[in-house]
């Protein structure tokens, strides 16, 4: 009687969990309905028009602009996330919650185009391509963290990889050429992902201390080097690699409108889309990848049935930095064609967070990590069309929403059990 009652409970608790969450995401529709309205609708002049310009800039596959009512579109939206907020506050959508969600932060983010843009235009094709190389560094980043955490160990040394990789890739590009230079930055990632993991599975040394380490220590020689040899003029040929080329994938980059935005780019972006189907496979549908998550949920239960835990952590933490010394290739060879100290710019840590906010799936670091690069791209188009909104708020956006979902208000958001802990195999 004792144990029905338990289980009562803990049903009872459950239901109103989510009968809380639901409400929490109808209250969040509800009042983005009502942002757009008060705050850009009855900002909007009756007699505007906003024109949402389709083809990004230079592509010869042209789909037809869309001119619109700036304040009709504004009041329908907003009545629309106002419906959907009742609906999910009283009913629910079920397990379509997150995607109505999506769809009112889509809502969301038409509505501040179409008042931001009034009486003038925008270039919505461009921006959603731009936001597409964007992403790619911040996506490989979050690539990388998952291999590594879904195996127990932590990895906040990204950063220091991608660095690592993009001078490695700059130095031996502009020798070799770019192929060779990218091959490069792969291994110079593993190389110090060897390091780390040394450090972290065999002398059990704290993950978060040894990440740490690597990116104080890369930071300083890279920029070291630049400094003492990159910027001397008998050695600047060395930092000279030049950039790939973007190319187009036939057929599919002739389809209107999507075309020219996913399928007309540098092999940095194919390789993204590539990666990201490969890894889910391989994580999901693989003996190999179900021994990799076990390492990363239950050691110990992995080591009973026969499993190397250390290998496959070791194996995961190279494989991690490989990945990340391929996404430091980007900077300096898909994007300025030369190595600068400060190029990754954070990328690795926002990687990080794609990961987290993803679920620490690839597909959902994908998601996230279009997020991030959308962000970072309205934010420079609201500095070039002089929005009155300051562009840092916008860049605040993901980070943001990566503390909603960690908050459970969104969805659940758990990390591998094991990540971060040290696995110490018992003696017979």
């Amino acid at each position: 009687m004792e144990n029905t009652s338990k289980v009562t409970k803990k049903i009872f608790k459950k239901v109103e969990k989510a009968k809380s969450r639901q409400r929490i995401i109808g209250i969040i529709m509800f009042a983005i309905g009502m942002l757009i309205y008060f705050v850009l609708s009855r900002n909007t002049s009756p007699d505007l028009e906003t024109l949402f310009v389709m083809t990004p800039g230079g592509s010869d596959v042209t789909t037809p602009d869309i001119t619109f009512n700036s304040l009709l579109i504004t009041n329908i939206l907003a009545i629309l996330c106002v419906l959907a907020g009742i609906f999910q506050y009283i009913k629910g959508f079920g397990k379509f919650t997150n995607i109505v969600l999506v769809l009112v932060g889509i809502m969301l983010t038409i509505s501040f185009l179409t008042w931001g843009a009034s009486g003038g235009s925008i270039n919505v094709g461009g921006m959603l391509r731009i936001m597409i190389v964007r992403s790619v560094p911040i996506v490989l980043g979050a690539l990388s963290g998952i291999l590594c955490e879904r195996a127990g160990v932590v990895n906040i040394a990204i950063e220091g990889m991608m660095i690592t990789g993009a001078l490695v890739g700059a130095i031996l590009g502009s020798l070799f050429g770019l192929w060779i230079g990218a091959l490069s930055a792969i291994i110079a990632g593993g190389l110090i992902a060897v390091i780390h993991a040394i450090l972290s599975i065999k002398y059990k040394v704290d993950q978060i201390i040894s990440g740490t380490i690597i990116n104080i220590f890369t930071i300083g020689i890279t920029s070291y080097l630049v400094t003492k040899i990159l910027q001397e003029r008998e050695w600047q040929y060395l930092n000279e690699s030049g950039i790939f080329l973007p190319f187009s994938i036939p057929v599919l980059s002739k389809i209107p409108f999507i075309g020219p935005i996913l399928f007309d780019h540098k092999i940095f972006v194919y390789a993204m889309y590539i990666l990201v189907i490969v890894l889910t496979v391989a994580l999901f549908r693989t003996k190999w990848g179900l021994r990799l998550r076990a390492v990363g949920e239950h050691p110990k239960a992995a080591d009973t049935l026969g499993i190397n835990v250390f290998k496959i952590r070791y194996v995961a933490v190279i494989l991690s930095g490989m990945l990340a010394g391929f996404a430091g290739s980007y900077f300096s060879l898909g994007s300025a064609g030369y190595f600068n100290q400060s190029m990754t710019a954070g990328r690795g840590f926002i990687g990080l967070a794609a990961m987290i906010f993803g679920n620490w799936t690839p597909v959902g670091a994908l998601g996230s990590g279009l997020l991030f690069g959308f962000a970072e791209t309205l934010a420079d188009n609201l500095q070039l069309l002089n929005f009155p909104i300051p562009s840092e708020i916008l860049l605040m956006v993901p980070y943001i929403l990566t503390m909603v979902v960690l908050a459970g208000v969104v969805g659940r958001s758990r990390g591998p059990a094991a990540a971060g802990i040290p696995y110490e195999k018992e003696s017979l």
